[in-house]
């Protein structure tokens, strides 16, 4: 096994991983990614899902799409901007930008084509986000805050 200075491989050997196979727990995650060559903590592996915006559901690990995974540089570049998300109702998410910022950020999640929204509109330093229902909202407000650190 070689050290693991790059997290990025790492993160990118997890999505393969878990693209490949299903996989219903951490510590199978981590023995998989030592076999693959990559050193891996369960506290690495935790912070690694969170930055990937991996889900749980169904009792297995859920990678984001492909275009996900390519849109997760745009979130990187917009996260600076973004100060604050809060719940309105069962459907309405509200993610609060810099003066100026809403379009940008709201370009990016409707680019993502999270399947969870049905669409976005966004002001000045305001997006609201449209879901289907409590629990669609619910996945999205996690999401939203782990791919903007809230």
């Amino acid at each position: 096994m070689h050290a693991d200075l790059h997290p990025a491989e790492r993160r990118s050997a997890i999505l393969r991983i878990l693209r490949r196979a299903p996989v219903r727990k951490q510590d199978e995650l981590v023995r998989l990614l030592r076999e693959a060559g990559h050193e891996a903590t369960q506290s690495s592996i935790s912070r690694d899902l969170r930055e990937l915006g991996v889900l749980k559901a169904g009792g297995r690990y859920l990678p984001p799409s492909e275009d996900d995974t390519r849109t997760l540089d745009d979130f990187d570049t917009l996260r600076q901007f973004v100060r604050g998300v809060a719940t309105a109702g069962d459907a309405l998410t509200v993610l609060r930008t810099t003066i100026g910022a809403a379009q940008s950020v709201a370009i990016a999640i409707d680019k993502a084509a999270w399947p969870e929204v049905v669409g976005t509109i966004s002001g000045d330093d305001t997006i609201f986000i449209a879901t289907d229902g409590a629990s669609a909202q619910a996945t999205v407000a996690t999401r939203l805050r782990t791919l903007f650190r809230l």
